[in-house]
């Protein structure tokens, strides 16, 4: 049963890694690309360490909990960047018609 629940948890998350680099591929724009990597693929990366934490916990040598840092460094970095991508973008439009500067 718990290969199964295992099982489960890499397949979701492997398919939340898939659609999100489909969408950072495929999004025409830099703010809606963003959505992919942050979003979709902080899901799926949770989904295989969830994977992880079962699989080594039930090896007999106890509850793993390395994956919680992990998790955690994903989760504080990957908002951070997408901000700071999204400002600088922001910042490089500017005030006027929405094109780069220098364009």
């Amino acid at each position: 049963m718990l290969e199964l629940l295992t099982s489960f948890f890499l397949i979701v998350g492997g398919l939340f890694v898939l659609i999100g680099s489909i969408g950072l591929a495929r999004f025409p724009d830099l703010f809606m690309r963003l959505h992919g990597p942050t979003k979709a693929t902080t899901l799926g990366v949770g989904g295989i360490l969830i994977a992880s934490v079962l699989h080594f916990s039930s090896l007999g040598a106890g509850l793993s909990l390395h994956e919680i840092l992990v998790a955690m460094f994903l989760m504080i970095t990957a908002p951070v960047s997408a901000h700071l991508i999204a400002r600088t973008m922001i910042h490089l439009r500017g005030s006027d018609d929405g094109k780069i500067k220098g364009e």
